[in-house]
């Protein structure tokens, strides 16, 4: 596998699990109580605990990755949130969103 598609392989394994784990986390805080809230928040804390490993593993220059990180994140935090909470993202979402991806984009692959 080349490097650019490890590496956004990694992204998107990484963004998954910080998406979810805020997610679960969120469920934990305001949904649960007792015991299942501790567990729920430890499952929070295990799936963030690996985005924040899995992140780290990517073959890129951190300088370089984080542009590219938060551009993947803002797409599948969206797709989480619908798919958790049925968040339909706004046309200010979308806007705004579109030049993080853009921004995302320029960092990670404006050569210099």
């Amino acid at each position: 596998m080349s490097k650019p598609v490890l590496a956004f392989v990694i992204l998107i394994a990484a963004t998954a699990l910080e998406s979810f784990g805020d997610a679960v986390v969120r469920i934990g805080l305001f949904s649960r109580s007792g015991a299942v809230q501790a567990a729920t928040l430890l499952g929070g804390a295990i799936l963030l605990f690996g985005y924040g490993s899995l992140l780290n593993l990517a073959p890129v220059p951190f300088e370089r990755v984080v542009g590219l990180y938060i551009a993947t994140l803002f797409c599948v935090w969206q797709a989480v949130s619908f798919t958790s909470f049925r968040t339909v993202p706004s046309i200010p979402v979308i806007a705004g969103g579109l030049l993080i991806v853009v921004g995302g984009l320029v960092v990670t692959f404006w050569q210099r």
